[in-house]
């Protein structure tokens, strides 16, 4: 008897130690806002309808592209051999 409240006692603590976490989880997950694109005088009368949703085509792709870019070069320059230090002696 004593065995079988020992088990529910331990299966009730996971439960309640499983919801604790959930519960951290989902409160360090803070979502990431959505990237907008100010919209000009223009833009919202040419199109007649609310575009601040959509962001204009390229506009995403230039930084992801310069981030890129720098990273390539970062790689580059670290993969340069170093130069041997000159031995002085004779």
């Amino acid at each position: 008897m004593r065995g079988i409240f020992g088990l529910i006692g331990l299966l009730a603590a996971l439960v309640v130690a499983g919801v604790l976490v959930r519960q951290q989880l989902k409160a360090t997950h803070a979502p990431v806002p959505a990237l907008q694109v100010p919209i000009t005088g223009g833009d919202a009368a040419q199109s007649g309808t609310d575009s601040s949703a959509m962001p204009a085509s390229g506009t995403l792709a230039q930084p992801s592209q310069q981030v890129q870019q720098q990273f390539k070069q970062a790689l580059d320059n670290a993969m340069q051999p170093r130069p041997l230090p000159a031995d002085d002696q004779p």
